[in-house]
């Protein structure tokens, strides 16, 4: 029987905390969170890139005792829930247009819609959907921009599927080879969650550089 106390503590979930949410809701929380974040722009605060690394390193019971996930329904779940979101984000995008995205006020929603539309002018279709899985925020506003500008129907789901495993499959085992690897890695839990979180701006802030050099006149020469 559900305690009052237990549902509190169910309500007060951090949902800014990987850890928080893990412990609270499990893989079935992993599958909806990916769903949020890549899928409806409400999400685009969410912690993807920290939740499958931590989820994955949880799967070793070595991190946790109170918590142990299972590394097959996470991989699973995950990867459901990610592709599942970014096609729901594309299909927003295409019946609604840039009117929805528009009537936003968030200035980092606003300036991940930027990098998006230049992901796609610069890179084509097929590696903008890729990268876009890499850089927070612009994963979650890719998506619907990507349906907006009417990008082929077959073009996007094919590359968004190859994106979103190689992300979610690939940070879940990186969380999980290093906690098996390295003994009582829960002393390092929270310095390697901001590395990931770190590494996963990097392409946003090469992004950022390449742009204010091609801004300069004739690339900055004379």
């Amino acid at each position: 029987m559900t305690t009052p106390l237990h549902l509190a503590s169910q309500l007060a979930v951090n949902v800014l905390d990987a850890r928080s949410l893990l412990a609270a809701f499990g893989v079935l929380g992993v599958g909806v969170v990916l769903f949020a974040e890549t899928g409806l722009l409400i999400g685009f605060f969410l912690p993807g890139d920290s939740l499958l690394f931590t989820a994955g390193l949880l799967c070793t019971g070595t991190a946790d005792r109170a918590v142990k996930l299972s590394l097959a329904p996470l991989l699973v779940v995950a990867a459901v829930g990610a592709l599942a979101g970014a096609h729901c984000g594309y299909l927003i995008g295409r019946k609604a247009g840039g009117a929805l995205m528009a009537r936003s006020r968030s200035p980092r929603l606003h300036e991940g819609m930027k990098r998006a539309e230049e992901l796609l002018e610069r890179y084509g279709y097929a590696k903008a959907v890729v990268l876009a899985r890499f850089i927070p925020v612009v994963r979650t506003v890719l998506n619907p921009v990507a349906g907006a500008l009417e990008v082929p129907v077959r073009t996007f789901t094919l590359w968004q599927a190859l994106g979103g495993l190689l992300w979610t499959v690939g940070l879940v085992l990186a969380g999980y080879a290093l906690g098996s690897s390295v003994p009582n890695v829960d002393r390092y839990l929270l310095p390697l969650v901001a590395l990931i979180v770190v590494v996963s701006l990097i392409p946003l802030v090469l992004e950022a550089l390449r742009s204010r050099r091609a801004a300069r006149p004739n690339g900055g020469h004379q």
